[in-house]
C-alpha cells in the first residue's frame, strides 16, 4: 500500500464501516435483525450521507417517544430536532407515505373484510397518533373492495362532527354499498362515548333507505382499538 492509499484509508470516516455492516445485517436478516434506531439509521443514510447518523436516530426516537410517533410527526415537528433539515424531514415523511400507500393498495385488490388484520394495521398507522380527532370512511362495493378512503371531518382533541347527509351523498357518488366508519381518540382511550354510539345509530338510520350497510365503526387510539361490531353496538 503506497502512502496515498494509506492516507485515504486513514481519512475514511469511521461510520463507513458501520454503515456497511448495518446494511449487511439487514440484507441477511431483514427488519427483525435490527433495532428501531438501526432501521431509522438505514433510512437516514441516503438523506445525510456525510455524517454519523446513529446518535441522530436515537435522538429522534427519544424526542418523539417511539418510532411510530416519530414517523407520524409533521415535517415542521421533525425539523425542530437538531440535525434534521427540511429535505431530510421530507425524505422521512415520504418513506412513511410510501408504506401507507402500499398498505392501502392491498385493499384495492381484495375484500377488506377478509384482510382485517392488515386493515387494523393501516388504521393504526394512519390515525393512532393524530393530535386531533378525524372522522374517516372506507367506501366499499358489493364485493367489499375499497372504492375510496376519505377523511370526512376533522375536529378538536375530543370531538369531530359527522354529518349523515354528507356521508350518504359521498357514498352515492362513489356507488358504495357498504361503509366502514373510523375515528381516532387522541386521549389514548378507544372506548366509545355515548355521543359516538348515538352518532353511529344516526348514520345507520340514514343509510337504510339507500340499502347501504354500515359494517363497523372503529375507534382507533395509540393504545388499541374498539370495534362496534365486536362489542355488539352494531
Amino acid at each position: 500500500m503506497d502512502n496515498a492509499q494509506k492516507t485515504k484509508k486513514e481519512n475514511k470516516p469511521h461510520y463507513h464501516g458501520h454503515r456497511d455492516r448495518l446494511r449487511a445485517r439487514f440484507a441477511e436478516g431483514g427488519e427483525a435483525a435490527l433495532q428501531d434506531y438501526e432501521l431509522l439509521e438505514l433510512a437516514l443514510f441516503p438523506l445525510i450521507p456525510r455524517k454519523d447518523v446513529k446518535p441522530l436516530a436515537k435522538d429522534l426516537i427519544a424526542h418523539f417517544g417511539s418510532l411510530h410517533e416519530m414517523m407520524a410527526a409533521s415535517i415542521e415537528a421533525l425539523q425542530a430536532v437538531d440535525g434534521i433539515s427540511y429535505n431530510c424531514a421530507v425524505g422521512l415523511k415520504s418513506i412513511f407515505a410510501l408504506n401507507l400507500r402500499a398498505m392501502k393498495r392491498e385493499f384495492k385488490a381484495k375484500p377488506v373484510l377478509n384482510n382485517w388484520t392488515r386493515l387494523m394495521d393501516y388504521c393504526h398507522a394512519t390515525m393512532a397518533h393524530e393530535k386531533k380527532e378525524h372522522f374517516r370512511i372506507l367506501f366499499l362495493n358489493k364485493k367489499n373492495e375499497l372504492l375510496a378512503d376519505e377523511i370526512q371531518g376533522s375536529g378538536t382533541v375530543d370531538h369531530t362532527p359527522a354529518y349523515p347527509r354528507e356521508i350518504m351523498k359521498r357514498a352515492l357518488e362513489h356507488g358504495a354499498t357498504a361503509l366502514i366508519l373510523m375515528h381516532n381518540h387522541p386521549s389514548g382511550d378507544p372506548k366509545p362515548s355515548r355521543a359516538d354510539i348515538d352518532m353511529t345509530e344516526t348514520i345507520i338510520l340514514a343509510a337504510e333507505p339507500f340499502g347501504i350497510v354500515i359494517h363497523d365503526h372503529i375507534i382507533i387510539s395509540r393504545n388499541g382499538y374498539t370495534s362496534f361490531k365486536s362489542e355488539g353496538l352494531i
